[in-house]
């Protein structure tokens, strides 16, 4: 269902209230200069996949992740999307997750029961917008869990690792995940580094104030065959940024995340701003909340974020809906309504994104109507 996310945010970045525009328009279809042509300027439908609600009732979906290779369960072209609040809406209480190909076609994963874990997960199962598959089809998910729905019980949770299969294997837990929000992986070779943001450091004591310590964390895996990867190192590449939590919302904190070119980019939501971590791969330091890449304009609460083909950066916003496509440069050159339902239209409906090519698509989750959805040309 949806949160009232965007209420408070809509505040944030008064300047985008009339920036919004409607389907089939863009801030800048035009080439964008040095940065390449729009991703976004060709695409003008949006259309409805199917409904991401599960036997058990689960609603809120917040992460996707597109599955490139059939292995196991998963099958190619599909999208598997992660689920928050359980039926009754209460948030960090979501166990499952769906499948769902590209005509509709929805399975269920897994449904991830807090009891029968494999490993520690402060709080229990709440599962996030973080969401990865690994090659070899293991699946990362992120758990913020709850024992009531709010925040006053939110607990640092865990990454939980299933195989292909949607079987639990592992649990990842401590050396600085607290409030795994969500998340971004890039393979190499027998490794695999995991880019994690977290939302709760000290956010449950601020009692709603801003407390400026939420981090990204690396973490790099080594993967075996047929046991579940380990982890080698963890290192806080990230930190200092914003969060609070809110009776709405949950929690408000760095969201999404992004690679390009060993460049980290992030989601800073309750700074309405999109940061650039250097070095992302390689740094063995923190470089704070990163350098501003954009900010206000036609941002209002950056929530998913994802890296379009062409380098460009989409991010969906908790306050009106709209997608937005950012260079590297910081040019504002695209924007999209995904939707305008709603009072403030789109308020906090939209969180995971994951792009897919030829043809150029976006699928999308709302939860404002619980379905998995699709921005392409027709």
């Amino acid at each position: 269902m949806r949160l009232d996310f965007g209420s408070r945010l809509a505040a944030v970045a008064i300047t985008a209230v009339t920036a919004i525009v409607t389907v089939g328009q863009t801030a800048s279809a035009a080439p964008a200069g040095g940065d390449g042509k729009s991703f976004l300027g060709p695409l003008h439908n949006v259309s409805t996949i199917a409904s991401t609600v599960p036997a058990n009732g689960d609603v809120n979906p917040y992460g996707t992740a597109l599955v490139e290779k059939s292995t196991g369960h998963l099958r190619r072209g599909n999208v598997l999307v992660s689920n928050f609040n359980n039926a009754a809406n209460l948030q960090g209480t979501g166990t499952t997750l769906v499948q769902i190909s590209p005509k509709g076609e929805t399975r269920l994963f897994a449904q991830i029961n807090p009891k029968k874990l494999p490993g520690p997960c402060p709080g229990g199962v709440g599962l996030t917008t973080a969401l990865s598959i690994l090659p070899g089809g293991w699946v990362v998910v992120g758990s913020l869990p709850t024992a009531d729905g709010t925040s006053a019980t939110a607990k640092a949770g865990c990454l939980i690792v299933l195989d292909k299969h949607g079987k639990v294997r592992e649990t990842i837990s401590g050396k600085g995940i607290n409030g795994p929000w969500d998340m971004t992986a890039k393979s190499h070779g027998d490794k695999t580094e995991l880019f994690v943001t977290n939302v709760l450091n000290g956010t449950v004591a601020g009692g709603g104030d801003v407390v400026r310590r939420g981090t990204v964390l690396r973490i790099t895996l080594h993967r075996h065959d047929d046991r579940p990867p380990t982890r080698v190192a963890t290192t806080v590449i990230g930190s200092g940024f914003a969060q609070k939590t809110d009776p709405a919302a949950l929690v408000i904190g760095p969201t999404g995340v992004g690679l390009r070119d060993g460049t980290l980019y992030v989601a800073d939501t309750e700074n309405n701003r999109i940061t650039a971590i250097p070095d992302a791969l390689k740094r063995d330091n923190s470089a704070g909340p990163g350098r501003v890449v954009t900010t206000n304009e036609h941002l209002n609460g950056p929530l998913g974020l994802a890296i379009a083909p062409n380098g460009h950066i989409l991010t969906v916003n908790a306050g009106d809906g709209n997608i937005v496509e950012t260079t590297p440069g910081g040019r504002q050159v695209a924007v999209r309504t995904l939707d305008s339902s709603g009072t403030p239209p789109g308020a906090g409906a939209l969180f995971g994104l994951a792009v897919a090519q030829n043809p150029d698509r976006v699928y999308f989750v709302d939860d404002a109507t619980n379905t998995l959805n699709l921005l392409s040309r027709h």
